[in-house]
């Protein structure tokens, strides 16, 4: 039997949406006021989700307390209060959108959790704007 647990957690972090090879009057056509060369935040909100089958000795798919750990560890710790252009090396060449924010986070945790499974990632930039990505 499969059951997915989910552990929310948020960090706060500034961004600038931009192509390095356009002009800065084409960033603002594209990106519009996210192209502030200044930057501009976000108080992000994550899930975290995980599905797998029940440990029939715990009764858990994941202890939370460690995903917790792994979320605070390889997330909260390098992205909250950052400038995520400027302060972490996943943005140095890549677009920091909500969507390949949530991609490398996925990237970030994948590899922390057990093979069998299975892992989505809801990031949240504003209360109504919001992704999936599950691998």
């Amino acid at each position: 039997m499969k059951v997915t647990v989910h552990r929310k957690s948020h960090f706060n972090a500034a961004h600038r949406l931009y192509n390095k090879e356009w002009s800065d009057e084409k960033n603002m056509e594209i990106f519009g006021k996210c192209s502030n060369p200044n930057y501009h935040g976000h108080n992000y909100e994550l899930i975290v989700s995980v599905t797998g089958e029940i440990n029939p000795k715990t009764g858990y798919v994941i202890d939370l307390g460690k995903l917790k750990e792994i979320i605070r560890e390889e997330i909260e710790e390098k992205f909250d209060h950052k400038n995520l252009n400027l302060d972490t090396k996943e943005f140095q060449n890549l677009n920091p959108t909500v969507e390949n924010i949530a991609v490398v986070i996925y990237h970030k945790l994948k590899p922390k959790l057990k093979p069998a499974l299975d892992l989505e990632i809801t990031l949240y930039e504003t209360p109504r704007n919001f992704v999936t990505y599950k691998g």
